[in-house]
């Protein structure tokens, strides 16, 4: 089929009759719960069930190989080339699928904060609890903009579409393509709204560095002078709690932009972990949970429709989307200088990684490449072998690209802005998971603020003999002992054992750079 014909026939779909376009979110709500999508809570917050997966599918998501991106992408299990064949067929299936239903709701708005560099976009959704997220996390027009609103990129779900992988040749029920060449993002078998996000932000990842832009998967704030700070860091590293800072605006919370003006987010909402939140815990995130919020997979107390967050029934990953007007201490709109300050936060449950280190660029290089953190072996009493997890640039599972393209734009903005790096271990501190203890969040907190206000560039240091990393002797609030892990630890020959044993999993994940330098390889990364 000639690839030509696809955009005619998605504007024909948007002539068809059972379109409901840009609907506000009352009107959302209603269709909500008119339709039986969702539950209207306490709150004021609409609940939703995502079904049989409460999570991504990163093994049904593909990129369409074209002539444009064939020999741009990084492809691998990450980014999984599927024919243009393929594509089309289930395409037009899809949009046969959708003309059949009573309505389809379709959004326009942006990705980018930045009026110059910004996406316009279009999404059609079966649902309308699909929709009311979209409206949520990405950027709401102006009744002007809407008026001139041209999308460049378009997002289709169709949950109830189900894929025949013996005919449709895709991995499973589910699928999740991206076509850079039709400028379209085909979503079906999956009512996860989570995808919806992320294939935005992997196109970003796609488009943004073309134009020079240096795309990120981080939180971002800014102080009272105007001094912008980034936190990259992998689920349970802190990066939500040490952003969110009374004293500081938020950016946004998940993923920027890091342009030739500065930084800023590319969405215009938040997609908030709810699993045990409290508002006592976190009062900005709890209190954003109101009217016009998507909360997907959280139990209710059928009476009186109070969300219960402890209850992980359904899943662990349940979620809050909501607007970022929703939180208090904003920016806006969503964009800011250049960084002063980069924090990288690790979770180490092998207990060596110093708390605080002040990175080089090409230690910023190197463990920017790494994304390390570690997971836990299991939950159950008794578990003392942590697992050492790599992503790359954190956040591997969306950049298209390949890593070290990202990694040269960081080390180009370091250069340029001259940017202090730290590295932040947030995990564990006297012995590894297990037998020490979990670095206490007011030590990390005065660790950061010092950080931030410039108090480390200075400080006297001393080096890491195993990962050749730079550690404060002194700050404010945290013990000296702390700082330095080793002595921390009662054995020192358990000690050098286990940073070893760290040291040659980071050399060992780095071997499958091949085209970074020698020099980020030699003078980044561990040096015993």
């Amino acid at each position: 089929m000639n690839s030509v014909h696809v955009p005619n026939e998605l504007s024909q779909l948007l002539k068809e009759n059972n379109i409901q376009m840009q609907l506000s979110v009352p009107q959302l709500v209603e269709k909500i719960l008119a339709r039986d999508e969702g539950t209207l809570t306490s709150t004021g917050a609409v609940r939703v069930s995502t079904g049989k997966y409460t999570g991504r599918s990163p093994k049904d998501k593909f990129i369409v190989v074209e002539d444009s991106t064939k020999d741009k992408i990084d492809w691998g299990s990450t980014n999984q080339p599927i024919s243009e064949e393929v594509f089309t067929n289930l395409y037009y299936k899809v949009l046969d699928h959708l003309k059949q239903k009573e309505e389809i709701f379709v959004f326009k708005g942006f990705a980018g904060a930045d009026k110059k560099s910004r996406l316009p976009i279009q999404v059609i959704n079966e649902y309308a609890w699909h929709n009311l997220f979209v409206h949520q996390l990405f950027i709401r027009p102006t009744e002007d903009e809407l008026l001139a609103h041209d999308a460049q990129f378009t997002v289709i779900t169709a949950p109830d579409f189900k894929a025949d992988p013996a005919v449709d040749g895709t991995n499973s029920e589910t699928f999740i393509i991206v076509s850079f060449e039709r400028k379209i993002v085909l979503i079906g078998g999956t009512e996860y709204a989570g995808e919806m996000k992320k294939s935005i932000f992997s196109v970003m990842n796609f488009l943004l560095p073309e134009n020079n832009i240096f795309s990120m998967h981080c939180s971002a704030n800014v102080g009272q002078e105007g001094d912008v700070a980034l936190f990259f860091g992998l689920s349970g590293t802190g990066k939500t709690t040490l952003s969110a800072d009374p004293n500081r605006k938020l950016i946004g919370d998940d993923e920027h932009g890091w342009s030739s003006n500065g930084v800023f987010n590319i969405e215009g909402g938040c997609y908030a972990k709810c699993i045990n939140l409290s508002e006592e815990k976190e009062p900005q995130i709890f209190n954003a949970i109101r009217f016009g919020t998507v909360l997907e997979n959280v139990m209710l107390n059928q009476e009186s429709r109070v969300a219960d967050y402890d209850d992980n029934t359904l899943t662990e990953n349940t979620r809050a989307a909501y607007a970022i007007e929703n939180i208090d201490n904003i920016v806006e709109p969503s964009v800011a200088g250049h960084p002063h300050t980069i924090v990288f936060l690790t979770a180490d449950a092998f207990g060596v990684l110093p708390p605080i280190a002040k990175l080089t660029k090409e230690q910023a290089m190197y463990h920017f490449l790494s994304g390390y953190t570690s997971k836990l072996a299991g939950t159950e009493r008794g578990v003392t072998s942590p697992e050492a997890t790599f992503s790359t640039c954190f956040g591997a599972p969306f950049l298209p690209l390949p890593a070290t393209r990202y990694a040269e734009m960081l080390g180009e903005k370091i250069l340029e802005h001259n940017v202090n790096v730290f590295l932040v271990n947030t995990g564990w501190t006297g012995g590894e998971y297990g037998v020490g203890n979990r670095m206490k969040l007011s030590y990390t907190r005065a660790m950061v603020q010092a950080a931030l206000e410039g108090e480390l560039n200075t400080v006297e240091t001393v080096k890491d003999e195993i990962f050749g990393l730079n550690i404060p002797l002194h700050i404010a609030g945290v013990p000296d002992e702390v700082l330095q892990p080793s002595k921390t630890w009662q054995d020192p020959q358990a000690f050098d054992k286990k940073a070893k044993e760290l040291a040659a999993k980071f050399q060992e994940n780095f071997k499958k750079f091949t085209n970074v330098s020698a020099e980020i390889a030699e003078k980044g990364g561990p040096v015993a």
